[in-house]
Parts: structure tokens; sequence; C-alpha cells
């Protein structure tokens, strides 16, 4: 087999070249986000930890509700998911400054469900290298010669950890600001296969991405979607009713009343005059809350555009919270922490990118740094 990451080796001769690199023990280290992504990203767009009022023609709180299978009604058809690996390979020294070599592998993948229940892939997968390295911390002449290597690199990408995007505002740690990085490219690579991949779907088959709906959603006009996402963030205030009947709650609370097969009211997600109901987001407990550790388990968010910012029909919702709680049946125990709120046809387009990965046992053997030149005494 061909060292799949032969086509590096021109890079990391710059580096080497033009600094001092200290490699990492083993050939390379895989990297983590310190925090769960989603959770990181849910929490960096949002605006406000309060959520006043609902937005939906029925104002009960919760709601119950009624798995539709596919038989009944098949309507939720393309399913889509990222993933990606970042691995820490060494420190790259110039001079005072260092800065974290990092290497990533992101990418996103959809499935489409035929009639008959069957999932298939949708060409093409969605995948991409990343080097990842503080450009703030480098002189302008390595950085320069480090992007001429990389842009001869087929499908390859230099980012530099110090840019501003939603995850990396959240993030301090400057390995960790690179694992969130390899995440914001991954939900670029995301929002590039529903905008442009799968945008000549029918309008009748929707789709479901991996994850809440940030910015790039709210004047969404292509076919119907939803966002449904597994982690969330934690700390938000729901505001409910007005004068002495009014009460907030917070997260935790409210999913803790919060029943198998039922779904909460819905929410803006954003408040303000210009943004308010574009997007709107509720949560569906899809397994029952008896041994599970937490209210959080077993609840899913569901997010939507809803450009017109018009109050949704309940009756909707309940379809929509219907058909998702009918996709519950993966339990993927020990393979993913986050088993309790997977949805079978994600967890397949998860997979499916993850197939496209190199193992880190296949990066270690194949990365290897060039001898540092000899120095003149």
């Amino acid at each position: 087999m061909p060292n799949p990451f032969a086509s590096l080796a021109p890079a990391l001769e710059v580096l080497a070249t033009e600094g001092r690199v200290l490699p990492a023990t083993g050939q390379a280290i895989i990297d983590l986000a310190a925090a769960d992504p989603e959770e990181t990203y849910d929490r960096a767009i949002s605006e406000t930890q309060s959520v006043e009022g609902i937005w939906e023609t029925r104002r009960t709180l919760y709601h119950p509700v009624q798995p539709i299978p596919r038989s009944e009604k098949h309507f939720l058809r393309y399913f889509q998911d990222g993933s990606t690996r970042t691995y820490f390979i060494g420190t790259v020294l110039e001079h005072e400054r260092s800065s974290p070599v990092q290497i990533a592998q992101v990418g996103a993948a959809a499935v489409h469900r035929e009639d008959d229940g069957c999932l298939r892939v949708v060409r093409p997968v969605r995948h991409k290298l990343l080097l990842l390295l503080d450009k703030s911390a480098l002189s302008d002449v390595l950085w320069s010669k480090l992007e001429q290597a990389v842009a001869v690199i087929p499908n390859c990408k230099l980012r530099s950890t110090s840019e501003d995007d939603p995850f990396g505002k959240a993030v301090q740690e400057k390995r960790s600001k690179g694992a969130h990085k390899a995440n914001w490219a991954m939900r670029e690579e995301e929002i590039a296969l529903a905008r442009d991949d799968l945008a000549a779907r029918p309008k009748e088959e929707w789709l479901v991405v991996d994850g809440g709906l940030g910015n790039e959603y709210l004047d969404w006009k292509g076919a119907p979607l939803i966002g449904v996402a597994k982690s969330f963030q934690r700390d938000l205030q729901f505001k409910l009713g007005s004068g002495p009947q009014s009460r907030t709650l917070n997260l935790y609370a409210l999913l803790a009343g919060l029943e198998e097969g039922h779904r909460t009211a819905v929410f803006p997600r954003w408040a303000g005059e210009a943004r308010e109901g574009k997007i709107v987001f509720w949560y569906v407990r899809i397994r029952p809350q008896r041994g599970l550790d937490y209210p959080l388990m077993g609840v899913v968010k569901v997010e939507m555009p809803n450009p017109t910012r018009e109050a949704l029909d309940s009756d909707f919702v309940d379809m929509i919270s219907g058909a998702v709680t009918a996709e519950r049946s993966v339990t993927p125990h020990g393979r993913d922490s986050r088993w309790h709120a997977h949805l079978y046809p994600i967890s397949v387009a998860e997979r499916v990118i993850k197939d496209q990965f190199y193992s880190e046992e296949v990066l270690k053997a194949a990365i290897r740094w060039p001898e540092a030149p000899a120095v003149s005494v």
C-alpha cells in the first residue's frame, strides 16, 4: 500500500527547514476537542441565555407524540453527518515563537432512504485533509512557504488556528483550538453538502442534518430540513407566561418533566426584532428516563428554519417529532457515549464518512518528519 500521506512531505520539510521541529512521541497523538463540539457551537452562536415565548399555535409546555414510521408517512429521506479526527504530530519552534502542528481528517456524508427502506450513499462523499498551525505565532516567511507547499497537495488545506470562527472564540488552549478548528471545517463541509450537493432534491424529501442549525440557515430557501442535535447548550433559561403567572425554568427542570413520547413547546432560537423566530427549536424525548443517568439523556433537540417567522402549526410539529422518534432504533452501546440520542440513518451516515478516514495506526506509520539539516560549527 502506498503511503497515503506522502504528499505532505514538502510541507513538513518546510517546517523542519524554516524552524525547529519537536516531533510528537510515537509520531502522532490523537487530539480531542476539550468540550463537546456541538455544545460548544450551540453556546457560541447563542446571543442570550434566556428564551421567551412559545412559537406555535398550541400554548401548552408538553405535547404527546406518536411515532410515525415510514410505512405510514415517509418524508424524512436524506440524512447527513460529518466527522473529524485531529492528530498532534509535533511542535515547530521559530526563534522565541512556537506552534503546535496538527493534522486533521474532516468530511461529511449523506444517505438517501429509498421507498423500500434501503439506505443508499449519496455521492460524492466529502473528505479533506487539514494542516493546522497558529499563523500568529509564526513568521510571514515561514507561513508563505508553507502555503506554497500545501497549495499543490490534492484535497489538502492549510488552516490557521488563530482565525476567528464560532468554535475558536469559545476555546483558548492552542491544541484544543486546533481540534475545534477542524470541527468548524467539518461543519463547512456539512453546510456545503446541504446547500450544494443536496440542493436539487424534491421538496417532499426532507433532509435531517446531524447537529444544530447556525446563522447559515437563517434565510434557508432550499428544500425542507431539520437539525437534530444529540448535545446542546445546557445553561438556557426559559421564561414562560407573563404577569403574576409567569415562571422561569432552566433546561434541566424543563427536560425533567418531559416524558417519553413527548415533546416540549416550540421556542424561538434567537431574541431580537430582526431574527426572532427565524430558527425555532424544541426537544423530543425519544427514550425513557428510566435507567439513564440524567434528564438530558434520551433527548434530542430539533431545530428548523422558519423564514416567515410565523408561529408553527402544532400538528405540523407533532408530525415532525413523530417521524424523528421513529428513527431511534439504533443503540450503539460501547461505540458512542451518545447512544441514547442516536438516530439510525444518522449513525449510518457517520459510519460512511468514518470509513473514508485512515486509521491512527496508518497515520503514525505514514507521517515522518524529515531529518533536521546539519548545523555547521
